[in-house]
């Protein structure tokens, strides 16, 4: 009698824990394998396998240079939106001649801003079937929105004694706060380069403030000034404060992104209401709008801009990491500046120049030094050897 026949065995294809081991472990080789019939196989040749090196290193595809270039037009557009508007509604009136009134209710801008990123994370979070109820308990996420109140009306009330270039400038200094309260709260220690940044960045700032005009245009008083610096260092310190706490607070907390701008924005929105209502400012604030219905639809464009640039950060770091996030933001804000002088005619001084081209230098530095030492440390992990166990079972 015959021998039952066994099964041919196919050469060449191998478990997929040791294809992974064929090639690199690149997502752009994978990709390019992929597209040329399927699994990664032990026994391709070598053209095969050069080809699929090649595809990875000819850089970017058109798709994702496309995504680059949509991340920076939104954050940009929106965040230089946000800004003119910011300066527009603070420091310069509505109305004409003896109607003429300015628009002084900075938490109300706080208040609308935060009800409209609110229903937007619930939106968001209604379509994604996500967790709509909170995660941490509700004096955390009310502790985060009352700092963070604080500092943004800080911000826009800056903006009746000092000129608007002086506060942008003034909120790249946002590292020297975070680094204090982060020795303060969570212990952290920094590097010398870090040191070095922040000296960087609070020398540019002095050069600004003390060779040339810094007052805005709508301050009266020869203490105006005084008073503009003061604010811009309350929002330096509550927002400084705000970002410290919230991840000492969310931490160990398994939480949605949106789940948080949600419930952040709940909670900022009901404390700005009851500000607005204990000083009886939310009627003067409506009844300013009546009397300029102009002023109602600057509002709201600045709520969707501030709302739409910070969906656009988020998508952003999602995609593409801090640096590119750190990168656009940075030349955002020297966008700003510029765009204000022209608009607003800020006239500056050579030497506030200098200033600024001190701040963003550092902040440029900072940034592309932190992306060399991930890729060093990432380099470092890959370098190391995986040795499979003796008794040949998985690692």
């Amino acid at each position: 009698a015959r021998l039952p026949e066994c099964p041919k065995r196919r050469l060449g294809v191998f478990p997929t824990t040791l294809n992974r081991r064929a090639l690199p472990e690149s997502p752009a080789v994978a990709t390019a394998a992929h597209a040329h019939g399927g699994p990664l196989l032990a026994s391709s040749s070598a053209s095969a396998r050069r080809d699929a090196i090649m595809a990875a290193s000819n850089g970017p595809s058109t798709s994702t240079m496309l995504k680059v270039l949509g991340c920076v037009t939104g954050v940009v557009g929106a965040l230089l939106v946000y800004g003119i508007l910011q300066e527009r509604i603070m420091t310069r009136p509505y109305g004409e001649g003896a109607d003429a009134e300015r628009f002084t209710f900075s938490v109300f801008l706080v208040m609308n801003n935060r009800c409209v990123s609110m229903i937007v994370a619930a939106v968001v979070l209604a379509l994604k079937r996500g967790l709509v109820s909170p995660v941490a308990p509700i004096y955390s996420y009310a502790a985060v929105s009352a700092s963070n109140v604080v500092a943004t009306t800080c911000q826009y009330e800056a903006l009746k004694y000092v000129s608007f270039p002086v506060q942008t400038l003034g909120k790249c200094a946002k590292m020297i706060p975070v680094m204090i309260w982060g020795y303060a709260i969570n212990g952290k220690t920094y590097k010398i380069a870090d040191y070095l940044v922040a000296c960087g960045v609070m020398t540019g700032c002095t050069l600004f403030a003390m060779y040339g005009e810094t007052k805005s245009s709508s301050a009266e008083g020869p203490s105006t000034g005084i008073y503009g610096i003061a604010l811009m260092l309350g929002y330096l310190g509550f927002d400084g404060f705000t970002s410290t706490f919230q991840d000492k607070l969310f931490k160990g907390y398994q939480m949605e992104t949106y789940n948080q701008m949600l419930w952040v924005n709940f909670c900022s929105a009901v404390i700005s209401s009851f500000w607005l209502f204990s000083d009886s400012s939310m009627g003067a604030a409506i009844q300013f709008i009546q009397n300029h219905p102009e002023a109602l639809n600057d509002v709201l464009i600045l709520s969707a801009a501030s709302t739409c640039g910070q969906l656009c950060i988020l998508y952003t770091i999602r995609e593409f990491g801090a640096l590119l996030f750190a990168t656009i933001m940075t030349t955002r804000q020297f966008l700003s500046i510029l765009l204000s002088c022209v608009i607003f005619m800020h006239p500056l001084t050579a030497l506030q120049w200098l200033g600024t081209a001190m701040v963003f230098a550092s902040l440029y530095y900072q940034a592309f030094m932190k992306n060399a030492a991930k890729k060093d440390s990432e380099g470092k992990e890959e370098a190391l050897p995986t040795q499979a166990p003796e008794d040949g079972k998985a690692a």
